[in-house]
C-alpha cells in the first residue's frame, strides 16, 4: 500500500484513517509528534503488532490522547489511528477505543 508524501513528516506516515480521525477529533501532525516524544503511556495496541501511546491534556476538562502505530520494516512508523479519550482511563487496563474507531479497524 503506497502512501502520498504529504501524508508523511519526518519517519512517520498516516493512513487515510488517522487523517480523517485527526480532522474529526482537531489533532494535528504536531501534536501527533508531541504524543510520540514524550508519551505518559505506553501499551500494546489492540491490533495485533501495533503500539498505543497516550498523553494527558491538562485543562478545565481533563482529555487524553491516543494514537495507534505499527513499526515498518524500514523503519519508518505508520500511524493507524488517533483520537481523544474524555477523561481519564484507568492505568493497565483495555485501551478505551471508541466503538466507531474499533468497528472501522
Amino acid at each position: 500500500m503506497s502512501f502520498d508524501k504529504k501524508n508523511s513528516f519526518g519517519n512517520f506516515f498516516l493512513t487515510k484513517h488517522a487523517i480523517s480521525k485527526m480532522n474529526f477529533y482537531g489533532l494535528s501532525e504536531n501534536r501527533l509528534k508531541k504524543v510520540f516524544r514524550k508519551p505518559d503511556r505506553r501499551q500494546k495496541g489492540i491490533a495485533s503488532g501495533t503500539i498505543a501511546l497516550m498523553q494527558r491534556v491538562g485543562g478545565k476538562r481533563q482529555t487524553e490522547i491516543w494514537l495507534m502505530y505499527e513499526e515498518e520494516k524500514d523503519g519508518q512508523k505508520k500511524i493507524i489511528t488517533a483520537w481523544r479519550f474524555p477523561g481519564i482511563s484507568p492505568a493497565g487496563e483495555e485501551i478505551p477505543i471508541p466503538k466507531d474507531i474499533l468497528s472501522e479497524l
